[in-house]
């Protein structure tokens, strides 16, 4: 293996460096708990634990295994540094929510620190300087700007003309004593712990509905319910929608990442580009001593835009030009969902509701996004005043230009389902090589069809079984991507990502 090999096949370092854990079972039969949560990422494990710590008997279920979304595909930076936002979030929501933003962040930076010291845990956690930068002369005011929001705001941060690592730069904002660590080591322990706790997990136990009331129940996809007091979504995208319309109010992006191995040392500190595209840059100390350059960016909204292996070589490019390099370990991406107002989506599901509760829309910043989350939703289950409860409530009245995003979203979800359904498709299942997925016809239809390396061939009906859209191949992870609202499949038609809940129709 070298630097100019891409590995075949998708693997997050964080995911084969973590300790091999046990199987939960599966829900087998009707229970009942105080609370149950579900979704097995930094949000769900974060709240199951907290809600247990405070004697709750709380249910932790998944549709997979724990800690194989998102949470395992991150570059896991924990910061309240999210790209350029204050600026943003001060013309757009005026500067005290901008300064709650902030605050919520950094107290569940805070909150992950204490919580790796109070359990003693190992997880690579070491503090860092976090940098915006920029090599584009039409991006120097965009930073003064954003450093302007820092003070405004009373962030401590600074604005640089150079940076640490060698790469092109011409200015950045800098803001220090931010954080990175290994987040399934982390988030293992916190497992531990709310097993001590006597918190009960269920793995591969998919949610498909909540029947709402004073005991709402969660109904799972095999006819089995958990009866309880509070329901707790944080399943990435929301499994129950509650009448919240959340498919229309957040699109879904993808974003790329390779681990590589270097021959220069690494002098501290995490990056991210200013400009497209983004550029997301951050180090690894690995057991063996060796070291993994983390490069990522190359976002796009999820089933859109060029081939997707194509990302993982813009990467590889960009590495290459810009560092020695001695191999590509790893290769891996993730899907992360965005608001209209780049606010996550926390707390009641709906005004209305007063015990199912929501966590989604961290726009790429779920650890500290996560977190937060968790630390809210505790407090409302606990009825403690929370000062972040208004800002990210799904409920909030939004801007203007929050209504033109969300719009735009839309309109892009039209285009993409009438355009969808005129495709042909010119290619037949046997025309296919080995290890390659396409839209195909059969029988004068459109299909998807893929071959595996062994010439086993798999068929599955195109369309999305959330609101119809047509699927696309995505040959960089060996998925079928919709390009409106971000469900994914595998290739036999298993749902990967909501919001469909339904699997692709199989084709003999």
């Amino acid at each position: 293996m070298n630097a100019s090999y891409i590995p075949q096949f998708p693997e997050s370092y964080w995911s084969v460096s973590a300790d091999e854990r046990d199987l939960y079972p599966k829900l087998e039969g009707n229970i009942e708990a105080d609370v149950a949560v579900v979704g097995g990422g930094i949000a769900g494990i974060t709240t199951a634990y907290l809600l247990a710590k405070e004697g709750f008997k709380v249910v932790l279920i998944e549709a997979g295994r724990l800690l194989n979304g998102t949470t395992a595909h991150t570059t896991a930076k924990i910061t309240a540094q999210h790209d350029l936002i204050y600026d943003e979030l001060i013309k757009q929501d005026g500067r005290e929510k901008a300064s709650l933003y902030y605050q919520a962040n950094n107290e569940a930076l805070q909150f992950i620190k204490d919580t790796i010291a109070k359990h003693d845990i190992t997880c690579g956690y070491s503090m860092q300087d976090a940098y915006v930068y920029t090599d584009a002369d039409s991006y120097i005011n965009n930073l003064e700007n954003e450093m302007k929001a820092y003070d405004l705001l009373g962030i401590a941060g600074e604005y640089v003309t150079s940076i640490p690592l060698q790469i092109p730069s011409k200015a950045a904002v800098v803001m220090r004593n931010q954080a990175q660590f290994h987040p399934l080591h982390y988030l293992n322990v916190l497992v531990d712990e709310l097993i001590k706790a006597q918190g009960q997990i269920y793995e591969h136990t998919t949610a498909v509905d909540v029947e709402e009331g004073d005991s709402p129940r969660v109904l799972t996809s095999d006819g089995f319910q958990i009866t309880c007091k509070q329901v707790v979504s944080c399943t990435h995208f929301p499994f129950y929608d509650g009448h919240g319309f959340y498919f229309a109010r957040m699109h879904a992006d993808r974003s790329y990442v390779l681990a590589v191995q270097t021959e220069e040392a690494y002098p501290g500190g995490m990056y991210i580009s200013a400009e497209e595209p983004k550029r997301s840059i951050r180090y690894v100390d690995t057991e063996d001593a060796s070291g993994l350059l983390l490069v990522g960016g190359q976002s796009h909204k999820t089933g859109q835009g060029i081939c997707t292996i194509n990302h993982y070589e813009a990467l590889q490019q960009y590495a290459l030009k810009n560092f020695r390099l001695d191999k590509i370990a790893y290769r891996w991406s993730a899907q992360d969902l965005i608001t209209g107002d780049k606010i996550p989506f926390i707390g009641h599901i709906k005004a209305s509701s007063r015990n199912v509760y929501i966590a989604t829309g961290f726009h790429k910043w779920g650890m500290t996004n996560g977190t937060a989350a968790a630390l809210l939703i505790r407090d409302q289950i606990l009825n403690k005043q929370n000062p972040y409860a208004d800002l990210y409530t799904p409920s909030r009245s939004v801007s203007w230009t929050t209504i033109k995003h969300i719009a735009s979203d839309n309109f892009d979800v039209a285009k993409h389902l009438i355009a969808g359904k005129l495709e042909m498709a010119k290619m037949r299942p046997e025309d296919l090589s080995l290890d390659e997925g396409s839209v195909v016809t059969v029988q004068g239809k459109r299909a998807g069809a893929y071959k595996d390396e062994q010439g086993k061939l798999y068929l599955v009906d195109t369309t999305c079984t959330h609101m119809g859209c047509e699927v696309e191949w995505n040959n960089g992870e060996r998925t079928w991507d919709c390009p409106c609202h971000g469900s994914r499949f595998s290739v036999q038609g298993e749902v990967i990502e909501g919001p469909a809940e339904k699997p692709l129709k199989r084709i003999e």
